[in-house]
């Protein structure tokens, strides 16, 4: 998953970095709110770790932004200094999902992360997936379109599940590079886009991602792509 987390103690962004590092997730650090929200206007994140008191703007403050601003609930997680109860109520009536005092722990730290994402997103998934026609069979890496198997690269066959699976949800361009090709800054980015042109396209064309199918896949200008499900009746009148 893409995490971003803001913090003004490096020291802080550090460990909270390297934890979710070490349990498998691209961790981007800020250390002022006008720049996190310079970011979020522009590329898409997964879950977002705040601090409360920040050299700019406070932590709620960030939030009550992000619910007004963001069309996707992304899940937020609260590590501060504050420990009184009215300061957990503010913080989770501002829209935080969950709440953690420091001095953090990097053990709870993980725990709650893994609790946040396992509630917003799906933990595992089945054996197979099944969207309409489409049937993703994960052991065998194959998907099917009408019961009939369907010729996929490997990465091809991981972005169409991802875009499957975040059906509705606006993704940038370089949430897709880091999910899909597995590094947060890929060597040879221009390239990278490219393939990731390519393979968008592929994709589109292969799995017959039209609105009369019931799908569409939209390129956002300056911004990526969203994955829809079109209603029978808009469907019908394309």
């Amino acid at each position: 998953m893409r995490v971003a987390a803001l913090d003004d103690d490096v020291d802080q962004l550090d460990l909270v970095k390297c934890t979710l590092q070490a349990i498998g997730h691209d961790c981007h650090v800020f250390a002022e709110g006008a720049a996190l929200r310079r970011e979020l206007q522009r590329e898409t994140f997964d879950l977002l770790v705040l601090d409360w008191h920040l050299p700019d703007i406070t932590g709620p403050e960030i939030v009550r932004w992000v619910r007004a601003n963001l069309q996707d609930r992304i899940p937020i997680l609260f590590v501060t200094n504050r420990h009184e109860e009215r300061d957990i109520v503010e913080g989770l009536a501002a829209g935080a999902d969950d709440f953690m005092v420091k001095p953090m722990r990097v053990g709870e730290l993980a725990a709650r992360v893994r609790a946040l994402l396992r509630r917003a997103y799906l933990d595992a998934l089945p054996e197979e997936q099944v969207w309409g026609r489409y049937r993703f069979v994960l052991a065998s890496r194959q998907l099917e379109i009408d019961g009939r198997p369907v010729a996929l690269t490997q990465k091809e066959f991981d972005l169409a599940l991802f875009l499957f699976r975040n059906s509705g949800r606006l993704i940038s361009r370089q949430h897709l590079l880091e999910t899909i090709w597995g590094a947060s800054n890929p060597p040879g980015t221009e390239l990278m886009s490219r393939s990731l042109d390519t393979h968008i396209s592929r994709v589109r064309k292969v799995l017959g991602l039209r609105p009369e199918s019931g799908y569409r896949l939209a390129s956002i200008y300056g911004q990526g792509y969203r994955f829809e499900t079109i209603a029978s009746d808009e469907s019908s009148a394309v």
